[in-house]
C-alpha cells in the first residue's frame, strides 16, 4: 500500500481546485479521472458577478472574483498556458425599462464596480441593438477546456492521474482511513460533476443536473471583442469564431447535441446577429447543478473521512476555487463551512 493523505475522484474546476489546495499545503494525492463527464463542453467560463436577466450580484460573485483572479494567473505561471481572456460584456437592451433597471442596480451594493453608468447608442455592425447597450467591466473567460487539458498534462507528468474510472465496491472503508487499490489514503473527495449520481455514498444529495448545449460558430462579417449578452451569450473566440450559448433542459439526462437545441439556439441568434455565419462545432454537456443553486461540500455523515466537493453550477469558474479552499479548511482545521453550501442542509 502507498500511503497518501488524499484521493480525489474527478477532474473537473472542483478537483482542480481542490488538488491546487493540496498543493500549496503539501499535502500528497492522487486523482482518478475517466473523462467521462463532459459540462465542460458547454462551460462558457466567463467570470462575471451579475446576473443580468434581474440586474442582481451573483451569488457571493465579487467575494468569488478576489480569489479566483489571482488563483488563475497563478495557475496560468505554473501552466506556462494562457487560458484568462479579459473582455468587457454588453447587454442588448430589449425595452424603456430594461434601461431604467439599468440605473436603478447600479446603486446595489457591488454593482456600482461592474456596471459603467452609461448607456451606449452607438450600432455596433452586424449587431441587433435599437435601445442600445449596456456594459459590464471586469468581466472575461477561462478557457477551461484548455486548463484542464493542461493540468492534467501537468499531474500525468507528476505520476498524480491515473485515467481510469473509480470502482465504488473497491473502496474499504475504516476508522483509521481509506483503502482503494495499492492506495491508503486518510480522506476521499468526490468531484465528479453530474456522475455523482451513481456515488453510493453521495446518491442521495439532491444534484440534479441541467442539459446544456452551445454551437461555435465562424462569422466572418461580425467584428466584436467583448461578451454580447441576450436571450443567448455570443463569446469571441478570435479570427471571427464565437461561441454561442446555451440551452438549458431539465429533463434530457444525456449529453448528445439535439436538433431541438441548436434550432433554439439559431433562433436566438438570428435576433441578435444580421451577418451571416456558419456552424462550426454543436455540443451538449450536463452541468452539475443543485435545486437550490448552491454548491455541495461536506463531509459524509457516517464517513469523516469521505467528502463531497460538487454542485458548481453555472458559475464554477468564479466558485471553484472559494469552495475548495473552504472544504480543505472544514478537513484539515475543522473551520465550519458557510451553512450555504454545506450538505448538512440536506441531511
Amino acid at each position: 500500500m502507498k500511503q497518501i493523505d488524499y484521493i480525489i475522484v474527478g477532474l473537473g474546476l472542483a478537483g482542480l481546485a481542490f488538488a491546487e489546495q493540496l498543493q500549496a499545503h503539501n499535502k500528497s494525492f492522487v486523482v482518478f479521472e475517466d473523462d467521462s463527464q463532459t459540462s465542460s463542453l458547454v462551460a462558457g467560463g466567463v467570470y462575471n458577478p451579475v446576473i443580468l436577466k434581474r440586474f442582481t450580484p451573483a451569488w457571493n460573485g465579487h467575494q468569488q472574483l478576489q480569489l479566483a483572479m489571482p488563483f488563475y494567473a497563478a495557475l496560468e505561471d505554473k501552466l506556462a498556458v494562457t487560458f484568462d481572456t479579459k473582455f468587457s460584456t454588453r447587454k442588448i437592451f430589449t425595452s424603456v425599462k430594461d434601461q431604467n433597471n439599468w440605473f436603478a442596480a447600479l446603486d446595489k451594493p457591488f454593482l456600482g464596480n461592474y456596471m459603467l453608468p452609461n448607456i451606449s447608442t452607438s450600432s455596433i455592425d452586424g449587431v441587433i441593438g435599437e435601445l442600445g447597450f449596456g456594459e459590464l467591466q471586469g468581466t472575461g473567460r477561462i478557457d477551461t477546456l484548455s486548463l484542464l487539458d493542461s493540468y492534467k498534462s501537468y499531474l500525468r507528468k507528476e505520476g498524480l492521474l491515473i485515467e481510469n474510472g473509480f470502482d465504488y465496491d473497491a473502496l474499504s472503508i475504516s476508522d483509521v482511513g481509506l483503502h482503494y487499490l495499492s492506495y491508503s489514503a486518510n480522506y476521499i473527495v468526490f468531484s465528479e460533476g453530474y456522475g455523482l449520481k451513481r456515488n453510493p455514498f453521495f446518491n442521495n444529495l439532491p444534484l440534479t443536473g441541467t442539459k446544456g448545449e452551445i454551437i461555435n460558430i465562424h462569422a466572418p462579417d461580425l467584428a466584436i471583442d467583448f461578451l454580447l449578452k441576450s436571450s443567448v451569450f455570443v463569446m469571441p473566440l478570435g479570427n471571427h469564431y464565437y461561441k454561442v450559448g446555451a440551452t438549458f433542459n431539465w429533463t434530457d439526462k444525456t449529453s448528445t447535441p439535439t436538433v431541438e437545441g441548436l434550432e433554439e439556439l439559431t433562433s436566438k441568434l438570428d435576433k441578435v446577429i444580421a451577418v451571416p455565419y456558419t456552424i462550426v462545432n454543436h455540443y451538449g454537456g450536463i452541468r452539475p447543478t443543485v435545486k437550490d443553486r448552491r454548491p455541495l461540500v461536506g463531509l459524509h455523515p457516517k464517513y469523516p473521512n469521505m467528502a463531497v466537493l460538487n454542485g458548481l453550477g453555472t458559475r464554477g469558474v468564479m466558485i471553484a476555487p472559494t469552495v475548495a479552499q473552504q472544504l480543505f479548511q472544514h478537513i484539515e482545521n475543522k473551520v465550519a463551512l458557510d451553512p450555504e453550501i454545506d450538505i448538512a442542509r440536506f441531511l
